[in-house]
């Protein structure tokens, strides 16, 4: 199954319907090598010959974000498709500093640590966010 399709079953599956711009993010993020932003997108859709206002692509990223779909990568300052799916534990994030490689990893254990620590301290967990900047090992060499 193509991760489009994974993407509108998971949709389907929530309760949302999947529309022609909710498509046309899905397949824009699903050809992106590197985070774009949503002008980025915009920008990937105008020369498809279609149009989406930035305002209504950030929305969708949202969704798809709050659905695991897609991830805002901070360091890089864009959006990635997931490339995890459903695997259990918090999605993390690896990015070189120097040639931008992005590695995605899921890490239950990690996940259960950061809501004990939270729980210490009083708050009741939403989400996690990580990501961890440095060399990968081809940029090591």
């Amino acid at each position: 199954m193509s991760q489009i399709q994974g993407a509108i079953q998971v949709l389907r599956a929530k309760g949302y319907k999947v529309t022609q711009p909710r498509k046309r993010v899905l397949e824009a993020l699903a050809q992106a090598q590197q985070p774009v932003s949503p002008y980025d997108i915009q920008k990937i859709l105008w020369r498809r010959g279609s149009h989406l206002n930035h305002v209504t692509i950030y929305r969708i990223l949202d969704l798809f974000c709050l659905l695991n779909l897609a991830h805002r990568v901070s360091l890089l300052g864009g959006f990635v498709k997931c490339t995890l799916g459903e695997e259990e534990g918090c999605h993390r994030f690896m990015v070189c500093r120097q040639c931008g490689a992005l590695q995605e990893f899921a890490d239950e254990t990690l996940c259960r640590e950061e809501n004990e620590v939270a729980q210490g301290l009083g708050f009741h967990t939403e989400r996690h966010f990580s990501e961890v900047s440095g060399l990968c090992s081809n940029c090591q060499a």
